[in-house]
């Protein structure tokens, strides 16, 4: 049995531009954006934990193969999809890439269809700022930044950078100053971060939540899971959807 047999596949179509998406669950919703390479079994398997707390989690497939084993010829094949992609940007300095749009899309007809306070965003490294760019525009009410890794961290404006327009940026801190926490999730040394936690607790005060983990890893929530940080995500969410 394949590791996504249980989930519903499907699709979400906005501004002309699809993509896949596979769901399941029951409850309020959570759109889990993987990380690269793709829809890993890491990736799944956090999924499905969040599943079980009771939400129905929508993953939509951005890139990469599904259900592929994390190796270097897929984070290559991923990678290369990214960079030749005019939805992703993995360079640019104050800007929101263009599938926040898409997201966002995403985010609104699952909103629609379920209710409550708003929809649960987990966006992991390349994606880790996807969750804030939801946020600015959608009805999020649960952001998640897991190592949030791009722009790529070259330089110092890049390191702080967290991959928003000036206009998502201010309504970001706008609903965070109106009561909305952002929770975001680190290894302290990891490079790729950059000095974006220090941007976010510089901007957004005491509504960022931060929950650092010793040494220099990375995937807080797979591959190098932490299950401290599993379980501050899942108690993060039940506060913020099922209050």
């Amino acid at each position: 049995m394949g590791l996504l047999d249980s989930w519903t596949s499907g699709s979400h179509t906005a501004d002309g531009i699809t993509h896949p998406t596979y769901r399941k669950g029951s409850g309020p919703g959570v759109i889990v954006i993987h990380e690269l390479p793709g829809i890993t079994p890491e990736v799944i398997a956090f999924a499905e934990e969040v599943v079980a707390r009771g939400f129905t989690v929508v993953l939509p497939s951005l890139f990469g193969r599904d259900a592929a084993a994390v190796s270097g010829r897929e984070m290559l094949r991923s990678v290369a999809q990214v960079c030749i992609s005019r939805e992703f940007s993995l360079f640019a300095l104050g800007r929101t890439v263009p599938v926040a749009t898409w997201l966002r899309s995403l985010a609104r007809e699952l909103h629609a269809e379920l209710g409550g306070p708003g929809v649960g965003a987990v966006g992991m490294c390349a994606t880790g700022g996807y969750a804030l760019a939801m946020l600015a525009d959608a009805p999020v009410a649960a952001p998640v930044v897991a190592q949030p890794a791009s722009p790529a961290p070259i330089g110092k404006a890049r390191k702080a950078d967290l991959g928003l327009s000036p206009v998502d940026w201010e309504s970001v801190k706008t609903k965070v100053a109106a009561g909305c926490q952002v929770l975001g999730l680190r290894y302290e040394d990891d490079p790729a971060v950059g000095n974006r936690f220090e941007t976010l607790r510089r901007e957004l005060g005491d509504n960022f939540l931060a929950v650092e983990f010793p040494g220099r890893k990375h995937s807080t929530l797979t591959e190098h899971r932490q299950q401290e940080g599993v379980e501050r995500v899942l108690a993060f969410l039940e506060d913020k959807l099922k209050a």
